[in-house]
């Protein structure tokens, strides 16, 4: 059977072939050995149809291990980050592939301040899992199961207490919210209607049953920026499956995007609170030039929730995030949350004359494009080296791979953690010029 793909912060695979019973079992094992804190884990899942099977294997080796289990229920990444804290657990287990294809699973590891699971503690689950067999307590130590039949009130009022709810209510935004039919629905249903917004729904039942591919990119969400005109909608707001992340589209049916999703809410919450920033070195250059309009500082971190959320912590930042659509408001939570970008969204537009449109027509605008290459893991550093030399007039970075900045453009190169690739981000003013890019840098590792 082939390898799950594993990272510091969990795991993902296809249910029945790189990912099954066992190696959840055993996974969950090495994360139930390397707790070091007193206290329950809590346990929840996005809609994907292989929840249910996955989430009574997980409870099954946390209970066998000696763990006491606190059973959420269906509910969003940041919604378990929120329940951690609130119910004083030592960790959590959120099971979901985020955006990938409806046939992945997967596993999502919390640590006790309701963080996803730092690189460090990440890396020793991981050691733990390929090194170690699982250890089994006898009957008299066996942990406990519960569940709680709402884990999304404490999350709303933390979201709630962070808006000008009663200026929202007075907008009276219609509203459309794609929900996808996995997670996200459920807290932002409830959102929505303590706004006092007019909302058509798609996708509001947790299912699993995906009515367009799940992550929520121009290509994939065609269907619902034409909903949004026929609505006459304000904004549609789009949630990949475990909803940490929140795409755009504004009233003319335009498709805003993930980038934006940032930018617009660290524009919003820098005017009312300003203080320092950070996002991951491969987010947009919007997000830094609106911090620096509003005489903020900026940083950056390595890619990686949690690297981000060390760097804001580190920073004292008020805001932050990735630019994948995942604003982080530490007023929450520090974990990507898509609720938080609903809630900032429709406070800015509460507060500002003009649509979504004219305010994303506002920022400063950038073309970014993907690339990725097969490269040798040995062979990475050689082709950084290359690139740099070939871009000697750019000033390096080597956060995170390499990053090369310019005045008006930059490039990222980073190897993947889980494949023989490295991958290749350029932004530039134009397409042309962010496609230069990385055709330049492609053409740079091929002659090597």
């Amino acid at each position: 059977m082939p390898e799950p793909i594993i990272s510091v912060s969990g795991l993902r695979g296809i249910v029945g072939e790189s990912l099954d019973p066992e190696i959840v079992i055993r996974y969950v094992a090495a994360y139930a050995a390397t707790i070091d804190v007193d206290g329950p884990i809590v346990v929840t899942r996005d809609g994907r149809t292989s929840g249910s099977m996955v989430k009574r294997a997980v409870i099954c080796a946390l209970q066998a291990a000696g763990r006491s289990v606190i059973d959420a229920g269906l509910a969003a990444t940041p919604t378990t980050g929120v329940t951690v804290r609130h119910l004083q657990a030592a960790g959590a287990i959120q099971i979901s592939a985020s955006h990938n294809p409806p046939p992945y699973n997967g596993l999502k590891l919390f640590s006790a301040d309701g963080r996803v699971l730092p690189a460090e503690a990440g890396a020793r689950v991981l050691e733990q899992y390929r090194t170690s067999e699982p250890v089994w307590s006898g009957f008299e130590q066996l942990g406990s199961a519960t569940s709680i039949d709402d884990p999304h009130q404490a999350h709303l009022e933390k979201i709630l207490a962070t808006i000008d709810v009663a200026s929202i209510r007075a907008a009276q935004f219609h509203v459309l919210l794609d929900s996808n039919h996995c997670s996200g629905g459920l807290l932002g249903r409830r959102l929505l209607d303590s706004l006092g917004c007019r909302v058509e729904h798609l996708g509001a039942d947790p299912t699993g049953q995906f009515w367009h591919p799940p992550e929520p990119t121009a290509d994939n969400l065609a269907a619902v920026q034409e909903k949004i005109v026929a609505a006459g909608a304000a904004v549609g707001f789009c949630q990949d499956p475990d909803a940490d992340r929140l795409a755009l589209i504004d009233e003319t049916g335009r498709y805003i995007g993930e980038e934006y999703t940032l930018a617009l809410t660290l524009d919003h919450v820098l005017a009312q609170r300003p203080g320092p920033a950070a996002a991951n070195c491969a987010t947009s250059r919007m997000s830094a030039d609106v911090a620096d309009a509003h005489g903020c500082e900026f940083f950056r971190s390595a890619v990686g929730e949690a690297n981000v959320a060390d760097k804001m912590i580190e920073q004292g930042c008020v805001f932050g995030g990735e630019g994948n659509g995942g604003p982080i408001d530490p007023r929450v939570g520090f974990v990507r949350d898509s609720f938080v970008g609903v809630a900032q969204i429709l406070d800015g537009l509460a507060a500002r004359a003009g649509g979504l449109s004219e305010w994303a027509d506002s920022l400063p605008r950038y073309s970014i494009q993907k690339d990725k290459l097969t490269v040798a893991r040995e062979a990475v550093p050689a082709a950084i080296a290359a690139l740099q030399s070939h871009f000697s007039d750019a000033r390096p970075d080597r956060l995170d791979g390499l990053r090369l900045d310019w005045t008006d453009r930059w490039l990222l190169i980073r190897a993947s953690n889980t494949e023989p690739i490295v991958r290749v981000i350029a932004e530039a003013p134009t397409d042309d010029g962010a496609a230069e890019l990385c055709a330049a840098a492609r053409q740079v590792i091929a002659s090597l």
